[in-house]
């Protein structure tokens, strides 16, 4: 029987770290992995740094620490009950505030 398990993440580096986990560890596949905005804020920023800004282009200062993020994120997956306890324990190594079962 399918479940989905959802983890709530406080930025976008603890979501993503979960997804690999899901996909290299435990053999998820990728388009069983959604990942969302929590809330009416843009997950992303809106502030070009890091990656987004060349070094001297357009008045942009690039900024070590990344991408301004903002709101917490969700990441849901949908598996077979079995999977359960693996994507419990990859969502808690990579800093879930909540897991649940829907």
């Amino acid at each position: 029987m399918g479940v989905t398990i959802r983890g709530t993440f406080p930025s976008r580096r603890e979501a993503e770290l979960a997804v690999e986990h899901l996909v290299q560890e435990y053999g998820v596949e990728r388009s069983d992995i959604f990942i969302e905005p929590l809330g009416a804020e843009n997950s992303a920023g809106e502030e070009i740094t890091g990656a987004d800004a060349e070094s001297g282009h357009g008045g942009s200062k690039p900024d070590a620490d990344g991408a301004a993020y903002e709101g917490a994120i969700s990441v849901s997956v949908d598996m077979n009950a079995d999977e359960q306890s693996d994507v419990e324990r990859a969502f808690s190594e990579a800093g879930a505030l909540e897991v649940r079962v829907e």
